[in-house]
């Protein structure tokens, strides 16, 4: 998936270290499967027109079905096609997330922390989450806190200007990262697929349509470096956080 996936345990038990092994095996068959980097992968294939989509792995149509469903969640900002080709990453990073921690809790785990790529899954806490600023390497632009987080960051901190705007079919350079805090319940997969869709809205948009989803929070910094940050995002800071940040925009 052209990343890092990293997974801590709070509470370790006797089938952790046999389910670590399972989490990476279904990460690369995810990978196997899904990757636009491998010629040979199911959707490089498919989108070539050299495999049906009923000859796919059984989880593709699941996948696209997906992305449809959030492309109409967000007006069509969201894609699974960014240049003309068949790309699903904006939905399979999270839901790679999502199945990596259904397989721990499958486990009894319930203090634990999955990362890939910019998306968080978190389970019990508190968690504290640090989010790249995408200006400085190695630096934060703000640490958000709190229990069963799903926080997804979409940016070019890591890889450079790579989101596309679906309607000009040009990189979306309004913003330089764009950072959801999902609702209860919402899932990693679904705020990370959001977070694309918001990012490519650019600033004004992302976070009025932010700002209408019951639960979710975002926080944008845009490439002059300035940050703006919907209504309820202090609440997802530490309690030693900036006072700054309670001029909330909105």
């Amino acid at each position: 998936m052209g990343t890092v996936f990293s997974i801590v345990v709070r509470d370790p038990g006797p089938d952790t270290a046999a389910v670590l092994d399972r989490i990476a095996e279904r990460l690369h068959r995810i990978d196997a499967v899904f990757s636009t980097y491998r010629p040979e992968s199911d959707i490089s294939r498919l989108d070539r027109g050299e495999l049906a989509l009923d000859d796919c792995d059984p989880e593709v149509p699941a996948v696209l079905a997906a992305c449809r469903e959030v492309a109409a969640q967000t007006d069509g900002w969201f894609t699974d096609r960014p240049g003309g080709r068949l790309d699903p990453s904006g939905w399979v990073k999270g839901w790679a997330v999502e199945e990596a921690a259904a397989l721990l809790r499958s486990t009894g785990a319930r203090q634990y922390c999955v990362s890939g790529g910019g998306d968080v899954q978190t389970s019990g806490g508190p968690w504290r989450i640090g989010v790249a600023d995408p200006g400085r390497p190695g630096l934060l632009t703000a640490v958000l806190a709190g229990q069963d987080l799903a926080v997804a960051t979409s940016g070019t901190a890591e890889r450079g200007t790579h989101v596309i705007d679906p309607h000009t079919g040009r990189p979306a350079t309004g913003l330089a990262s764009l950072t959801l805090v999902g609702a209860p319940g919402t899932g990693i997969a679904r705020t990370d697929a959001w977070a694309t869709a918001a990012f490519a809205m650019g600033p004004e948009r992302a976070l009025a349509w932010a700002a209408r989803q019951p639960g979710v929070e975002a926080l944008a910094v845009l490439p002059d470096g300035s940050k703006r940050w919907t209504p309820g995002l202090p609440g997802h800071l530490p309690v030693s956080g900036p006072t700054d940040w309670q001029s909330a925009v909105r």
